[in-house]
């Protein structure tokens, strides 16, 4: 356990020491901090490199197993009714218990924060339900993708303009770091008994169809209530000493330990009953799971703490600082750059970048999704940071990036379709929360943009773009397996000609003579 717990640490360093170095690089050359925020920042990044890596070893030995036994346990009812309730409880209840969550409420003071929390989290449980029915009836995840942004779409059309953004903003927020690994794993498991599901396409897509339901519930409470706009500024506490740094991190940690509390209390409270019912984890998978949860926890409050209270300070001060220089377009290829190595440090990457390894046996690798995630999120920030600079609104470009990806889904292997709208989800975690979005409020604030309109949408554009990167990648592995099935195919039937003629040859051999001269084997002879 230690190994693996040292590895995960390590692989935690490979991903956040990118953005730290990046962020140093700016601090002396184009955006200058001060001493008291850059000690905050490298509290923060030591914090996250440790909290990243208990987060993931954490999740792999209690919410994957809890995730995949439950989805085993609802597809062997021949009805549906129970696991679509099991599916609405169980999905309402994780959203409920988001921290991200009320954050989003803060913002819309109009509309009581319990009504829109339990409207979410309703929004929420029931496309779990659809994503159930979705794999048990081996429904197109396309074409449900494509009707249900349809009618997001539409109902945009009579939303205040306001919260446009902030309504897609709530899709990436809701799928949060405790959410996404659970709702993967039971998706996982539902996919794992059928048996027709040779390539784990149902694994994948019950994150993608669960992020819907907070976009209809917030536009449909944007019309309802029609909500005054209000947004909250960052708070930048300034500290002399380390020793100050130290007691700021050490006094936020009961608030992220609140927090993080009421998340994993449901997932305990579903393991209990799952347990008194099944009976399915033995003496030691229990300890397993309860040290597991431990991990979760520990890792999660250092992870928020240090995003919180370092990483948002220097986002929103380097923002301020690009914006307010000489050549604020500067914000464009600075923030393409802080995009993509910033996706590598949310925790739930890890969790599907190894999902898509397991199920696929490695055949669509973490490489290409860490690729496909980077070019993603470097092209929404730059987007974003362009919005900023020039006001152009989001909408366009929701329309029409959602309409190219949804186009794609139709031509590409179906699980890169599944991968891709997950990873829109795992993308928008709370690095993007914690400092991009700072960082184009920072911006924003010293452009004399508008808050809602112009910075708010970075997290619905940080979760659109991996949708057509990642599924770009697919569409490019099609193509490459079409050559060279074009390419291959007539030579690899010569090969069993020569082989079924001299029985005795390797197929490296009859494939060396064959580029020599397939006459002086005699095999057209052969053929006749």
């Amino acid at each position: 356990m230690i190994q693996t717990l040292k590895e995960k640490i390590k692989e935690s360093l490979r991903s956040v020491l990118p953005i730290t170095i990046i962020v140093v690089l700016l601090s002396i050359t184009l955006a200058p901090l001060g001493s008291g925020v850059m000690t905050l920042f490298t509290f923060g990044a030591a914090l996250l490199i440790i909290g990243v890596g208990l987060f993931t070893m954490g999740a792999d030995m209690s919410m994957q197993p809890l995730g995949e036994g439950l989805g085993v346990f609802m597809s062997r009812f021949k009805t549906p009714v129970l696991p679509l309730i099991i599916a609405f409880v169980l999905g309402t209840l994780i959203t409920i218990a988001e921290p991200d969550l009320r954050v989003l409420a803060n913002q819309i003071p109009s509309v009581p924060d319990n009504v829109l929390i339990y409207s979410v989290a309703a929004g929420v449980g029931v496309f779990m339900t659809v994503a159930v029915l979705r794999a048990r009836n081996s429904l197109s995840l396309s074409k449900l993708l494509l009707v249900f942004y349809a009618v997001v779409f539409i109902l945009a059309l009579f939303a205040p303009e306001d919260f446009i953004p902030a309504a897609f903003d709530s899709g990436g927020v809701t799928t949060g770091p405790i959410t996404v690994p659970f709702i993967m794993a039971l998706g996982s498991g539902l996919s794992a008994v059928k048996k027709q599901d040779k390539n784990g396409e149902s694994s994948f897509g019950m994150v993608a169809l669960s992020s819907i339901g907070p976009i209809l519930s917030v536009l449909i409470l944007s019309i309802v209530y029609k909500p005054e706009a209000t947004t909250s500024e960052t708070v930048i506490t300034n500290v002399a000493t380390t020793k100050e740094a130290f007691l700021l991190f050490l006094s936020s940690v009961p608030e992220y330990s609140k927090d993080v509390f009421s998340a994993i209390l449901p997932l305990a409270g579903v393991f209990f009953v799952f347990q008194l019912i099944t009976r399915r984890f033995k003496g030691r998978q229990i300890i397993r799971f309860i040290v597991g949860l431990l991990y979760t926890y520990i890792g999660l409050v250092m992870f928020l703490t240090g995003a919180n209270v370092g990483f948002m300070p220097a986002g929103t001060l380097i923002g301020q600082e690009l914006a307010g220089s000489a050549n604020p377009t500067v914000l464009i290829p600075v923030g393409m750059v802080i995009g993509y190595f910033v996706v590598a440090a949310e925790p739930a990457v890890h969790v599907l970048k190894k999902q898509v390894s397991d199920v696929t046996n490695g055949a669509i690798s973490e490489q290409a999704i860490s690729i496909g995630l980077s070019i993603g999120v470097a092209i929404s920030i730059g987007i974003s940071m362009l919005r900023i600079l020039t006001g152009i609104s989001l909408f366009p470009f929701m329309v029409v990036g959602y309409a190219v990806s949804l186009g794609i889904s139709f031509f590409v292997p179906k699980v890169y379709t599944g991968i891709a709208f997950d990873a829109g989800g795992v993308a928008s975690g709370p690095m993007t929360t914690t400092f991009i979005l700072p960082l184009a409020m920072g911006a924003c604030t010293v452009l004399g943009g508008n808050l809602l309109t112009d910075a708010f949408g970075i997290v619905a554009m940080v979760a659109m773009t991996p949708l057509i990167t990642i599924q770009c990648i697919g569409l490019f592995s099609r193509i490459q397996s079409q050559r060279a099935h074009a390419k291959f195919g007539h030579e690899l039937e010569m090969i069993e000609v020569g082989i079924s003629y001299y029985p005795d040859m390797e197929a490296e051999t009859v494939m060396d003579v064959e580029n020599e001269s397939w006459d002086q084997l005699g095999i057209e002879e052969a053929q006749g």
